[in-house]
């Protein structure tokens, strides 16, 4: 402590420290204390700004900071009794050195406990605090020694038996040549509104699970109200297609999905019966594709006692079972023309005859129709009617592959993950970052139907709470896309650079220009804007905040 006094007692708190190194132990009186390396410090400092955000990470250590220098001040008063008020003043910012944290040097003093009169001003050099975030966020706006300045609020507090706040006026951390604290009653702080935040407890955890535990169940009341069954997302191709499915149900009008096999189909059809006049009544979905064609017209349209061999009583078909409902006719590019030719009817008259029976049988049935194929060209090829597909194609839906709707993969995968979890009653406690990343770049040739698949593959794979990786979810047949070579500097990029340094443009100047043209690209939004610069959105937050910018 060169440019620090030692305090008068202050051997008797270094005597003291005992290392125990048979048993693993290092003692300050009887306080357990630990060393610890600034590298993970420095680690949890970072993960805290980028899970909580810079405010509340800034509460979190601050009151950490303040309970060690209550603790402090509790073993000084215990050890020397004796101590006069400026003894016991002093005997804090010594511990603080003694505790590697920082060299403290008084500047200013003025205590009288009795009178509960104080005001003190503080040297502090070669901060470690200020080195951790020098390190890992750089230069900051604001002063970053959060924890040293919760230290000593809460030792001092703890000697005048009243809350003494400090503030830290000058601070390596955001450029200036030393860190300087000025402490005083925090009602003779006239603003000291601005920093009391930070002492008050703040249940983060509490917070983090009500409100998922409110998303959860708005998600829950969303998905009831409207039928969504496993149908999330947030990517603008899925949204135009809920928002065509949820103008259509409220009428009667005949809806044609259309899309690549495994997009989802029979989901949308769902939702939007579900959201339909019709959602107490019957659904009833049949794959034309997945039946003979011998039989496809006795499927939908029913049968009488001995029409065929095999017939051997009568029964309804498909469009009678969906009587008041909605009927869902999948692949329909697939019927042979005698059953376009009675499907026509019915949608014409709603009146058909089952197969062997001359009774004309009428129905109230709304038609969702879908395929994975153009209709138009079908009906060029002579394949399908032409008339069929005026009556079909009156209200097209284009259902978008998952290969255009990335940024629903991770909620996707995590909605199966919970149906596939309760249904093999097996504990997995999520998907990695790797695995995740492998699922946004694979090309999804079977879409919705194949994600589903392996996330199913992975929860029976991956160990019990443990969570699914990348082996786990791929198989020899369809393996993890490959990862991309490192690109070459471009020619443009490099030119860039040249123009760049040609105009003198400091670091700063470029950062903050790349960070904004990222925002203005992503219309504001800062959760695209920080993919587009591979950060995260807190990251980018605090970047931005560093250079006066607020989003």
């Amino acid at each position: 402590m060169s440019g620090a006094p030692v305090p008068k007692n202050f051997d008797q708190l270094f005597e003291q420290l005992k290392l125990r190194f048979e048993h693993g132990r290092i003692l300050l009186e009887k306080q357990r204390m630990v060393l610890l390396h600034t590298g993970a410090i420095a680690a949890l400092r970072k993960e805290l700004v980028e899970s909580l955000g810079l405010d509340r990470a800034r509460g979190v250590l601050t009151r950490m900071g303040y309970a060690s220098g209550q603790r402090d001040a509790q073993m000084c008063r215990r050890m020397i009794p004796n101590a006069s008020d400026e003894e016991l003043m002093h005997l804090g910012p010594a511990l603080h050195s003694l505790e590697g944290v920082v060299e403290v040097e008084p500047a200013e003093l003025d205590i009288d406990i009795t009178a509960g009169r104080y005001y003190g001003e503080f040297i502090w050099r070669n901060s470690f605090e200020a080195d951790v975030h020098l390190e890992t966020f750089g230069l900051d706006v604001d002063p970053v020694c959060w924890i040293q300045i919760g230290y000593a609020s809460g030792y001092t507090s703890a000697v005048m038996g009243r809350f003494i706040m400090y503030r830290e006026t000058e601070c390596r951390g955001r450029g200036d040549k030393r860190c300087y604290i000025i402490g005083k009653p925090a009602e003779d702080w006239a603003d000291a509104e601005r920093d009391l935040k930070y002492y008050r407890p703040d249940r983060v955890a509490d917070q983090l699970i009500a409100l998922q535990t409110q998303v959860e169940q708005l998600r829950y009341n969303i998905d009831e109200q409207l039928g969504l069954g496993d149908m999330v997302g947030t990517s603008e191709a899925f949204k135009d297609a809920a928002e065509m499915v949820a103008k259509a149900a409220r009428s009667q009008i005949t809806v044609l999905l259309l899309g690549e096999t495994g997009v989802g189909k029979e989901m949308f059809a769902r939702a939007l019966h579900g959201l339909s006049a019709r959602a107490e009544k019957a659904f009833v979905p049949i794959n034309c594709a997945a039946i003979p064609e011998e039989l496809i017209e006795s499927e939908l349209f029913g049968v009488e006692k001995g029409a065929f061999t095999g017939a051997a009583q009568s029964r309804p078909g498909r469009f009678e079972r969906a009587h008041g409902g909605t009927l869902f006719l999948d692949e329909v590019g697939e019927l042979s023309p005698a059953a376009q030719a009675k499907l026509l009817r019915v949608l014409q008259e709603g009146e058909f005859e089952r197969v062997g029976d001359t009774q004309t049988r009428r129905v109230d049935v709304r038609l969702v129709a879908a395929t994975n194929v153009e209709l138009a060209q079908a009906v060029e090829a002579g394949r399908f009617r032409a008339d069929l597909y005026y009556r079909l194609n009156i209200y097209p839906v284009l259902l978008p592959p998952l290969r255009d709707r990335r940024e629903d993969i991770p909620l996707l995968a995590l909605r199966f993950l919970d149906k596939h979890t309760a249904r093999h009653g097996k504990s997995v406690r999520g998907v990695s970052s790797a695995a995740l990343t492998a699922l946004q770049q694979y090309p999804w040739p079977g879409n919705i139907r194949e994600l589903q698949n392996m996330i199913e593959r992975g929860v029976i794979i991956a160990p019990p709470g443990g969570e699914i990786e990348v082996e786990h979810l791929f198989s020899t047949l369809h393996p993890p896309p490959a990862q991309a070579a490192e690109p070459e500097p471009s020619e443009p990029l490099d030119s860039l650079v040249d123009q760049a340094l040609g105009r003198e443009t400091s670091l700063e100047e470029l950062e903050l220009r790349l960070m904004e043209a990222a925002v203005e690209k992503a219309e504001g939004n800062l959760s695209s804007a920080a993919r587009m610069l591979g950060l995260t959105r807190p990251q980018l937050a605090y970047r931005l905040k560093k250079h006066g910018r607020h989003m």
